[in-house]
């Protein structure tokens, strides 16, 4: 990704694409473990790692730096989007969840949790077809 606003630096949709498909991948691996076999604290993980992905690709859609930061509202109130409660509860699963003892629990059930990053995905690629 870009940077600065250099003679080397990507477009901002070129930038933003380059996450997004690192988001796809996020999504595919969580549609693959939907099965209540998979620890959630890694499904939870992968779900955090998406929507920190997308938050940032729709910063760096605007045209900005996207900050290096995994704080799901931090990130969130950058791009200017309001995250509906439970994808913010994501937020356990960047760290807390990967070092610590749980039990750790998704805030949602792992299909409406997908569909949101599905949907936000399908909305951040439909601004870049637009631009």
């Amino acid at each position: 990704m870009s940077q600065g606003k250099d003679e080397f630096s990507m477009p901002p949709a070129e930038d933003a694409q380059l996450l997004l498909r690192l988001v796809q991948r996020h999504l595919l691996a969580m549609e693959l473990n939907l099965s209540s076999l998979y620890p959630e604290e890694e499904w939870g993980f992968q779900a955090q790692q998406a929507l920190e992905k997308l938050l940032k690709a729709s910063i760096v859609l605007s045209n900005r730096q996207a900050p290096r930061s995994h704080e799901l509202q931090k990130l969130a109130s950058d791009a200017g989007i309001c995250l509906a409660d439970e994808l913010l509860q994501l937020q356990v699963f960047a760290v807390e969840a990967r070092y610590e003892e749980g039990p750790f629990t998704l805030p949602a059930s792992r299909e409406h949790l997908l569909a949101e990053l599905e949907s936000m995905l399908a909305g951040l690629k439909n601004e870049i077809n637009q631009t």
